[in-house]
């Protein structure tokens, strides 16, 4: 799986037409439009996951800079980074301080009114 950028693309365009764009180069197995969290409006830009990387780099090499309404497209392929490791904190417990007889704190007498 090869995941590719796409940008530049109507905001009105829905995963549909993005797919159906793509298609003819290359066999699109999932497709994440990006979004607004607040107001669900589409941000420009997108993810695709496709299956063979010859048929990305033939996407890339056929759509990249054609005119998409008023819009030019941007396609790249999204080199994934490696997950890194969860850091390992070492748990570190402290004994409460034992007070044993004169070390004792001692309890200030309440207050009455």
């Amino acid at each position: 799986m090869v995941k590719l950028f796409i940008s530049g693309f109507p905001l009105s365009s829905t995963e549909l037409e993005i797919v159906q764009l793509v298609g003819p180069y290359a066999t699109v197995s999932t497709i994440k439009i990006v979004r607004d969290k607040v107001t669900k409006k589409c941000k420009g830009y997108a993810f695709l996951e496709i299956t063979e990387q010859s048929d990305a780099e033939a996407a890339i090499d056929a759509l990249s800079g054609t005119a998409m309404g008023d819009r030019e497209l941007t396609l790249n392929i999204v080199e994934e980074k490696p997950v890194a490791a969860k850091p390992q904190y070492k748990k570190s417990f402290s004994p409460k301080p034992s007070y044993n007889g004169a070390e004792q704190k001692k309890k200030r007498p309440r207050r009455t009114i």
